[in-house]
């Protein structure tokens, strides 16, 4: 299906549905001075824009900080952890080379018995208490790291209400008529 264009025609509807508007296209050149109102309105939409910018910069650096403080506290954390491993691991093996060093003195299959029953009876409460060391550690760890995260949430609610309490503190002005 082919449909003929006539290029004037198409070019004469297109002036009758978009009419000029007074001129006013045609008389806007590089001279042409703007109103108050249109410059005012340019300033102000400068000025906000630069406001919004500032706050989302200054939001960006608080949570960049606090992602920075977060990360710190992991990592004196972890390295903390791992220094109460390291220790923990090293009183096993003493206590194992202890051990050892009593089964060699043992004259009987018994007394060997005996021994290796008493160093378990008495290593199952050490290792009980130093997974509980370890546990009570890791808890620390992890509360340190969300302490900063914590408080910039907080703060950030208590700034959003605060915000939102002025917003709708202000009257207004159609229910003020």
């Amino acid at each position: 299906m082919n449909i003929a264009l006539n290029r004037e025609a198409t070019v004469d509807k297109s002036h009758e549905a978009y009419p000029k508007t007074n001129g006013q296209s045609e008389a806007l050149t590089l001279d042409t001075a703007f109103s108050a109102a249109v410059r005012e309105l340019a300033e102000t939409s400068v000025a906000q824009t630069r406001e919004a910018y500032e706050r989302s910069k200054n939001a960006l650096e608080a949570a960049v900080d606090t992602m920075a403080r977060a990360f710190d506290a992991l990592g004196q954390g972890a390295a903390a952890l791992n220094r109460k491993i390291i220790e923990i691991a090293q009183e096993n093996v003493s206590s194992g080379f202890d051990l050892a060093k009593s089964l060699a003195t043992a004259k009987t299959l018994a007394e060997m018995l005996e021994m290796r029953a008493t160093y378990w009876r008495k290593h199952l409460s050490v290792l009980a208490a130093q997974a509980e060391e370890v546990r009570a550690l890791s808890t620390k760890v992890a509360t340190d790291m969300a302490a900063p995260i914590n408080a910039h949430v907080t703060r950030s609610i208590e700034q959003f209400a605060g915000a939102n309490i002025t917003v709708n503190a202000e009257p207004d002005s159609k229910s003020s008529r």
